[in-house]
């Protein structure tokens, strides 16, 4: 069994943040949400990393991880996710400037990521807790019995909201420690203390204790096959309808893959706050909380 591997989903520009806020610094070190992502996962046993990354960012980002990641004892790659990455016969849509989504990230790393690997969004704090639990299932999965097997860590949704606008989360259902369902919801919202999301002209009210996935799933190769084979038909079902903005969501592939029954996922609950940059109004709250962890002792200074 070959070491699990850790891939970092980082192509997205951050249209409603305004900038790269990948590389945007959250303390006085210079440190970036990621140094904080890497610092938990070398720390629970990971020692590969895969970034994805747009071409056009790479310069920009790779002259800050370069040096944030000298003298680790990590391995890097670089995944390019591109719009042109498209099957035989398909091409971008005149005007369409939005990645392709979360799948289609990971479809990119068909080739280059070949073990069990966990995955994770750049501009999101998981914390410790949730990298440990990850690493230790990507450890020990095995699917000599012919199905897939994986993990998500999922975050109750009253730790997952902003109140700077509406966020994306996947909402899922689970019985007896495993996924049953999950439904990728673009549109959560809170406001005085209620949580709901808006789909058409309808509001959904949510629990607080609602567990949702913030993208830190535990996965092997064969999820990479799976995207790409299912890319084309996502294509052709939704080009026509919405060709600048259709997403190939992850959530969406591992909901058709349980409901065929060729997957299961195990849900790692985890009750530690998520913090994150959606807009640029959240990052006072995430410097506020990065300086809360260094002077617990979470945190060094600098690392």
């Amino acid at each position: 069994m070959k070491n699990p591997e850790l891939v970092i989903m980082a192509a997205g520009m951050g249209s409603r943040y305004g900038g790269l806020k990948q590389i945007d610094s959250v303390d006085d070190y210079g440190h970036i949400i990621i140094d904080y992502s890497i610092y938990d996962a070398i720390k629970a046993g990971f020692r590969d990393i895969t970034f994805i990354i747009k071409h056009e960012i790479e310069a920009d980002f790779r002259e800050i991880m370069d040096k944030h990641l000298e003298g680790k004892d990590v391995n890097v790659k670089y995944v390019f996710q591109e719009l042109d990455r498209l099957p035989e016969g398909y091409s971008v849509p005149d005007g369409r400037t939005k990645p392709w989504g979360t799948a289609h990230a990971l479809m990119c790393c068909l080739g280059t990521v070949d073990a069990p690997f966990a995955v994770i969004n750049a501009d999101d704090y998981y914390g410790a807790h949730a990298f440990e639990k990850i690493y230790n299932f990507l450890k020990n999965v095995d699917e000599s019995d012919g199905k897939y097997h994986y993990a998500m860590v999922g975050y109750y949704i009253e730790n997952t909201v902003t109140e700077q606008g509406t966020v994306s989360r996947g909402v899922c259902a689970h019985k007896d420690g495993m996924l049953t369902e999950i439904v990728e919801r673009t549109k959560i919202a809170t406001e005085g203390g209620r949580i709901y999301f808006t789909e058409g002209e309808c509001e959904t009210e949510l629990a607080p204790d609602t567990l949702v996935s913030m993208n830190l799933w535990g996965l092997t190769p064969s999820y990479l096959r799976e995207c790409y084979q299912r890319f084309a038909r996502f294509l052709d079902e939704n080009l026509d309808k919405n060709p600048l903005k259709c997403e190939f969501f992850l959530p969406t592939v591992i909901s058709e893959l349980i409901t065929e029954g060729k997957a299961d996922v195990r849900v790692l609950d985890n009750s530690d706050k998520w913090y994150g940059v959606t807009y640029k109004e959240d990052k006072a709250a995430v410097v506020e909380a990065f300086c809360e962890f260094k002077e617990k002792g979470i945190y060094p200074e600098s690392f």
